[in-house]
């Protein structure tokens, strides 16, 4: 591994976890939006994560949740069939939250790798100015 791997990794980890945070954010955003029966509900979106040979992480792809949701009775919503429905997307609040920490943690760690590689090159290089 090269000096200068430490930090593409952790980069690429940097930008993983902020897509992770990206689509936990806007799956909460839309947590309640609503559609007509007729319409798909708000699809969820869950990036899929691969190695890289090389080492660190890519994103291979965006996941979505089931596009019917669950219905919900709310006779009121201007939205609603003629039974009073409307189509809900299918999401949990605290499985998305529980999400975004594990999200913010890995992007914790990774700004803590690359804070740690910066200091061992800076030391490098100052042992190599003396």
């Amino acid at each position: 591994m090269s000096a200068f791997d430490t930090l593409r990794i952790a980069d690429e980890g940097l930008g993983a976890h902020q897509t992770w945070m990206d689509a936990i954010g806007n799956n909460l955003a839309n947590i309640n939006t609503y559609k007509p029966t007729s319409q798909n509900a708000f699809q969820a979106q869950y990036p899929i994560f691969q190695s890289d040979p090389a080492g660190g992480v890519r994103i291979a792809g965006i996941a979505q949740s089931d596009p019917q949701g669950r219905l919900v009775s709310m006779p009121d919503n201007p939205l609603a069939d003629a039974n009073g429905y409307v189509r809900a997307p299918d999401e949990d609040i605290a499985a998305q939250m529980s999400s975004l920490i594990m999200a913010q943690r890995g992007y914790q760690a990774s700004v803590s790798v690359t804070k740690s590689a910066q200091n061992v090159y800076q030391a490098a290089i100052s042992i190599g100015q003396k």
